[in-house]
């Protein structure tokens, strides 16, 4: 039986989503990002010089601090933090400002579900903004699976809580202005095949997670016009070429 949402929103349904940028007057970048309810600001500081723990001098160095809204980190924002430092080394080029380090302070601001992705959304929109170049951005949505087997994307913190399993899942940008010389392509592979990042909780079989990965997928090519369109006074930057 299919699981009724709040709104009556459809399983495939997206909450609204809204991105605007230079919402901070001292940090090099910084954007608002929100899905629905949920709400990050994403603040980025930087190239400056990097210190001896960070010095390398064939790369930069990317630093993520993230800060929960009413209490100290915990377990889940570790593992946040951590998954969002990697796949920010993942799409920066991290061989333009060798031995610098660049750091991205995540807010959140209000937490009701698909906090992951949203935050993703936030960074990279920070990043833009601050002109550190990229190889893309990175498009992420959260897929749920009930009891039943259903798949719901973009759930809310209360269906979340609810679900069976639930997977974030991070898809380069499928618009190739963020990409030099009009590449379509990114680590050697077609963009619309790529995966950044995969985030798994619960149980679920290998082809329910490939069901997640095909609605998944679906659904990021809407949610990177939209994203495109929230940044593209900015987007054009030249320095996003590298």
């Amino acid at each position: 039986m299919d699981l009724e949402r709040e709104g009556g929103r459809g399983a495939n349904q997206l909450r609204p989503i809204d991105c605007s940028l230079r919402v901070l007057n001292r940090a090099s970048g910084s954007a608002s990002c929100s899905h629905g309810e949920t709400r990050v600001l994403a603040a980025v500081f930087g190239p400056k010089a990097g210190t001896r723990k960070n010095e390398n001098p064939e790369k930069a160095c990317i630093e993520v601090i993230w800060k929960p809204k009413n209490r100290q980190l915990g377990k889940p924002e570790n593992e946040f933090e951590m998954i969002l430092k990697r796949m920010l080394q993942h799409i920066c080029r991290l061989n333009v400002h060798p031995n610098t380090t660049t750091s991205i302070t995540v807010q959140v601001v209000h937490d009701d579900g698909s906090l992951l992705p949203c935050a993703i959304h936030a960074a990279c929109a920070a990043l833009i903004d601050a002109a550190i170049p990229l190889k893309s951005l990175a498009v992420s949505i959260s897929c749920c699976l009930t009891e039943s087997g259903q798949i719901l994307l973009d759930p809310s913190k209360l269906e979340e809580e609810k679900m069976k399993a639930f997977v974030c899942l991070a898809f380069p940008c499928s618009f190739a202005s963020v990409l030099p010389d009009g590449s379509t392509t990114t680590g050697g592979e077609p963009m619309e095949d790529g995966l950044i990042t995969s985030l798994t909780h619960g149980v679920m079989t290998v082809d329910d997670y490939f069901r997640c990965m095909d609605q998944g997928r679906a659904a990021s090519k809407a949610l990177s016009k939209i994203l495109k369109k929230k940044m593209k006074p900015q987007s054009s930057n030249s320095s996003m070429a590298g």
